[in-house]
């Protein structure tokens, strides 16, 4: 006679929770990526050990970037996070460092589209900064090396609008009335790496102001912002485009953010 276990109801919510259990524990003990590296022809791995040599100063803080998650699985080298993202550096080593024998991402933005594939996307919008045809590279913005990729010191935001405005110096300021926009940063209002709207606007209308300025509406329709009714004006362009408030980063004239 052969005994065959029956699936109760009850063993099969103990044993879903189980192997639930199972996933979130290697989930949280597993805190690096493992990921293919870009290839450089006739090269092998060389090792942290070998890049610190020469580059040391840019070593001595990647264990505080978020990068450093990255990780090759060869236990004989022991860590290779920097060759994650540079390909295997054995020829550059023994090269000293020859330009062409490792994969430079400030040349060519694939090494970091290999994670970061959502980007390529963006970037292929209409409106998007120019990294696809090699006028910008992901490191004008980004520093990979150290604390979480945004360029800067600081708090987050601080570094986030330092990053911005080192090119868009106009938007910068100082203003005697400042938009309070900025200080949630730039990208409450832009999509850096691309959108389908001109000036890279998370949306293309008076939608993206009403977002913060819209105060109340009655059973009329009523449309206030700033105290006074806006549908007529909506009704005409956009909030910095019906000739209203054109200084959206900053105005040393007007309040209502007029030139």
């Amino acid at each position: 006679m052969k005994f065959r276990p029956r699936l109760t109801k009850n063993t099969l919510i103990f044993g879903g929770v189980a192997v639930w259990g199972l996933v979130l524990i290697s989930c949280v003990a597993v805190n690096r990526t493992v990921l293919a590296p870009p290839s450089v022809p006739g090269a092998s791995f060389a090792g942290n050990k070998a890049c610190t040599e020469c580059h040391e100063n840019t070593v001595g803080h990647f264990g505080s970037s978020s990068h450093s998650r990255l990780a090759l699985a060869d236990p004989k080298l022991g860590d290779t996070g920097c060759e994650a993202c540079h390909g295997p550096g054995s020829i550059h080593v023994k090269s000293g460092g020859l330009k062409g024998t490792i994969v430079n991402p400030r040349k060519s933005p694939e090494a970091c589209f290999q994670c970061h594939l959502d980007k390529r996307g963006e970037f292929s919008l209409s409106n998007s900064h120019a990294v696809l045809n090699g006028r910008m590279s992901c490191g004008d913005c980004h520093d990979p090396h150290e604390g979480n990729a945004i360029k800067g010191k600081g708090a987050s935001l601080e570094a986030e609008n330092e990053t911005c405005t080192k090119c868009h110096t106009a938007q910068a300021g100082p203003f005697v009335f400042k938009h309070n926009a900025m200080k949630e940063g730039c990208t409450a209002c832009h999509s850096p790496h691309g959108s389908v709207n001109e000036k890279m606007l998370i949306a293309r209308d008076g939608n993206l102001c009403l977002r913060c300025h819209l105060q109340t509406t009655d059973k009329n329709g009523t449309i206030f912002a700033g105290g006074e009714d806006h549908r007529t004006r909506l009704q005409n362009g956009t909030c910095w485009s019906a000739g209203c408030h054109e200084s959206i980063h900053g105005s040393n004239t007007s309040k209502p953010l007029r030139y």
